[in-house]
């Protein structure tokens, strides 16, 4: 598997805005994310406690799905995908909008993942301990799954060569499916009721830092292969959640501020370097590093 990123960041970005044709792969289905996220990055649950040790937990954010009628568990008037009749849900990371230039396009609002250098379209986690195995490993779960990638989708819709050898790696650590999936990256919250009220506001992405933290809490808390919850755990992740002040989600605050209308000239946009980097957040090499090291 060999990819050409440089420009792109097509799997970080959501680009739909931009796109010629609609992209809907994620909305296939009867199990349609309840968000608006675009390639959300599904975090394993030890991957969220290292988010929240780091004091990044502010960062996070749950996905939840709808179910047919009868086949999940009502809460603010929608039908939730669940397990043993309590809401299921994957935590990623937040995507604000920021001005971006993918594809060689001008730059422009489009929502981006909150560890994405707007400037150079790479991720200030790289080759960090924080990094996901889903990016790292992205887009080798496709093709493990025959699934399109959106290497694919860029080549198609905007043209070049971005995944420049499509054989599947057989050495991947983050593909977590069925019943292994459960309590490692598909977690299961254990009172429906608390959640009244949350799912109208993930619905019309008005989340608050307490929504976000609930399920981040729960998230920590999960036992893997069981659907088991230690609430001592959850507590303490949940308040530590709320008490993260880190860069990363200081920014995500800051680009909601300013952003323009999403899919817009973000020519008037704020330099990256003065929301991001004045707030601590680490620099990226750009590609000519990238290119001297092979």
């Amino acid at each position: 598997m060999r990819v050409d990123c440089e420009g792109c960041a097509g799997c970080c970005i959501d680009w739909r805005p931009v796109a010629p044709a609609a992209l809907d792969h994620e909305r296939r289905g009867p199990r349609a994310p309840l968000d608006d996220t675009y390639n959300l990055v599904p975090l394993t649950r030890d991957e969220v406690r290292d988010f929240v040790e780091a004091g990044f937990g502010n960062t996070l954010s749950p996905r939840l799905w709808e179910a047919p009628p009868g086949e999940g568990v009502e809460i603010d008037g929608v039908e939730l995908a669940a397990v043993d009749g309590k809401p299921a849900f994957f935590v990623g990371m937040r995507k604000p909008p920021k001005p971006v230039a993918p594809f060689g396009l001008e730059r422009t609002w489009l929502r981006a993942c909150a560890f994405l250098d707007p400037e150079t379209l790479q991720c200030r986690i790289h080759d960090t301990e924080f990094y996901p195995d889903e990016c790292a490993e992205y887009p080798g779960h496709n093709l493990v799954l025959e699934q399109e990638t959106e290497c694919e989708r860029v080549e198609r819709h905007h043209g070049g060569e971005r995944l420049l050898d499509d054989a599947a790696p057989d050495d991947l650590h983050g593909l977590l499916l069925g019943p292994h999936a459960l309590g490692a990256k598909l977690f299961v919250h254990p009172e429906p009721e608390r959640l009244a009220g949350t799912i109208d506001h993930l619905k019309h992405r008005e989340l608050t830092p307490e929504d976000r933290a609930e399920f981040v809490g729960v998230a920590v808390g999960s036992h893997p292969g069981s659907t088991e919850v230690d609430d001592d755990r959850a507590s303490r992740a949940r308040a530590k959640t709320l008490e993260s002040e880190s860069w990363a989600g200081e920014a995500v605050a800051a680009w909601d501020a300013v952003a323009g209308r999403l899919g817009s000239a973000a020519d008037d946009a704020p330099d990256p370097d003065e929301v991001e980097v004045a707030r601590g957040a680490p620099e990226t090499p750009g590609w000519d590093a990238v290119r001297d090291d092979g």
